[in-house]
């Protein structure tokens, strides 16, 4: 490897997308590393995406990216209904790996890959950069340090405004079979910022329903069922002994976003957004101490690379980019990974098993 790590992208787009407008200007702001090559899905659409990307190698072939000598890192910025076998194969050609959330369509699978990545001794993250908001952070670490002593319980709501007509290619998020429907997307962000935040679940029951039966696709006007759940309750207790819930809507015009509360002993924190985005929303986080009034937390100092400038998803991107670059110089651990995405995966395994047999279910430790 070169001084720098030479960053290939699966599924980089000229002017659009997740990955051209978040992971584009991440990579920008750290001199770790340079983008060389772009795989999308024709030579037009690859040359224009080199162009914008300022790679050397535009190509059509997401296997000849991963054996490309000029490529040290793979980023799979496509969805999981059409990365089948890329993790697999960026693995077994040697590569680091950043992939998307979902990482996989089962807690099995993800442990698949992370077994992989661990035999080829490559380093990996996980798009689940949401637990890098400084006021996340901040407030895990206020927790730590007991200022509300023993926690006694928490909770976490997140409510999402969504319109009733989509574009064709999100139809796959109402489709219960499919990794990106609303509890593999909406419960995947919302739980992992929620677990880091105030520890792991032990044990867990849960309801999942679909209220709003059908969607209207935009292009066509035609209507399809919607198998997804849209509202995903959880309950149970964390492996502190506090008792944990968790309230997932989608569906109406009006979202208020995420709320976390935590009780404890000596006091409650509060963190609640400003708007209803699930990956880069604003926080706001207030304390109060015994029985007085809350009063507004300042979140110290970033805790990521980035300016304030800039939209909170690139400066959460660009942390897990940075702490990735670490780990591959260094050799040490970084977080999310496969690792962190298995964990994520087995909580929604066993929200969805709970939810289907009406049994209390227990997570490994």
């Amino acid at each position: 490897m070169t001084d720098r790590i030479r960053v290939g992208i699966i599924g980089a787009h000229a002017e659009r997308g997740w990955a051209r407008g978040v992971h584009l200007p991440a990579l920008a702001g750290l001199d770790d590393y340079e983008i060389t090559a772009i795989a999308a899905t024709s030579e037009a659409s690859a040359r224009a995406a080199a162009r914008a990307w300022g790679a050397r190698h535009a190509l059509t072939d997401p296997e000849e990216l991963m054996a490309h000598p000029e490529v040290d890192l793979v980023t799979i910025a496509v969805q999981l209904p059409r990365r089948d076998g890329l993790v697999s194969a960026a693995v077994a050609a040697g590569k680091h790996v950043y992939s998307e959330w979902p990482l996989a369509g089962s807690a099995e699978q993800a442990d698949l890959f992370r077994a992989q990545a661990q035999a080829a001794g490559v380093r990996h993250a996980v798009g689940l950069q949401s637990r890098h908001h400084p006021a996340v952070r901040h407030l895990r670490d206020l927790i730590a340090d007991g200022i509300v002593g023993e926690v006694l319980s928490t909770s976490l709501t997140y409510s999402l405004s969504t319109p009733e007509t989509w574009s064709e290619r999100y139809a796959a998020l109402f489709d219960a079979t499919k990794g990106v429907n609303h509890l593999a997307v909406v419960g995947g962000h919302s739980l992992d910022m929620y677990r880091f935040v105030v520890g792991g679940f032990a044990e867990v029951s849960a309801t999942l329903t679909t209220r709003i039966r059908r969607i209207t696709m935009e292009e066509s006007g035609r209507q399809i069922e919607v198998s997804s759940p849209d509202q995903i309750a959880v309950a149970g207790l964390l492996r502190s002994g506090a008792a944990a819930s968790a309230h997932l809507m989608t569906g109406g015009p009006h979202g208020d976003g995420f709320r976390i509360e935590v009780h404890g002993r000596a006091g409650r924190l509060v963190l609640r957004s400003l708007d209803d985005s699930l990956v880069g929303p604003e926080f706001v986080l207030t304390h109060a101490a015994g029985g007085g009034d809350a009063v507004t937390v300042e979140v110290p100092g970033p805790h990521r690379p980035g300016t304030a400038d800039e939209p909170v998803a690139v400066r959460n991107v660009r942390r897990v980019y940075a702490d990735l670059a670490q780990a591959i110089r260094t050799g040490g651990p970084s977080e999310p990974d496969f690792g962190t995405a298995l964990r994520t995966h087995r909580l929604l395994d066993a929200i969805r098993t709970s939810a289907e047999t009406g049994r209390r279910q227990t997570l490994e430790d």
